[in-house]
């Protein structure tokens, strides 16, 4: 993966990089070996490899980051899995909900793209919507974004959401090397608080 990142980036030129990784992230180093990728990840040093200095987060906090306008933020993301991560003041909490129990399996079961691919759209989208509505109403945001590749085949967001896009992560990968900051610049500085309706649980 090294090469084929420096092989692209030969004609930049850049001090620092910042690596969105798809697993557990402790203190800035990798936790744990990806559930989707091949191993190998947690033992690289990527420092060497780049010969520069390295950030690493979580992949769906990255996307977070770059999303953030302020106040307290939760993203999801309906990738492969279940992304999440809540931005508060400034600061990225990664968290890993899709591992939370529902229906006797868990979130991501429900809303990952397996599900999507086993239930059909209509009844995904109705799960996706029950458990941000869910989410919403225990954590309480002022705002909430829903990214990952998956998040554009909603018919309709729920109630209080905005649509991410994978592209925010490069956002968040330039935003891990600033101070960390409650407004980040160009961020629109009006938020409201996220209100929800009922949703209808899912058959």
């Amino acid at each position: 993966m090294v090469d084929v990142a420096q092989e692209l980036a030969a004609d930049w030129e850049y001090d620092v990089v910042s690596i969105g990784y798809p697993g557990r992230v402790s203190k800035g180093r990798i936790a744990a070996e990806p559930h989707n990728l091949a191993p190998g990840w947690r033992e690289f040093d990527f420092e060497a490899a780049f010969a520069c200095p390295v950030k690493i987060m979580n992949d769906a906090a990255m996307q977070a980051l770059g999303s953030y306008h302020g106040g307290l933020m939760l993203f999801v993301g309906l990738g492969t899995g279940l992304g999440s991560a809540l931005v508060a003041n400034g600061v990225v909490i990664p968290m890993e909900l899709g591992h939370l129990a529902y229906r006797n399996e868990t979130y991501e079961d429900y809303v990952g793209i397996r599900a999507l691919e086993r239930l059909g759209k209509k009844k995904w989208r109705g799960h996706v919507e029950y458990v941000v509505n869910l989410l919403i109403e225990a954590l309480q945001p002022d705002d909430v974004v829903l990214g990952g590749g998956n998040a554009k085949k909603l018919k309709t967001l729920p109630p209080g959401c905005r649509l991410g896009d994978n592209a925010y992560a490069f956002e968040g990968g330039y935003r891990l090397w600033e101070p960390v900051t409650d407004f980040p610049p160009h961020a629109p500085r009006v938020l409201v608080g996220v209100k929800t309706k009922k949703a209808k649980r899912p058959k």
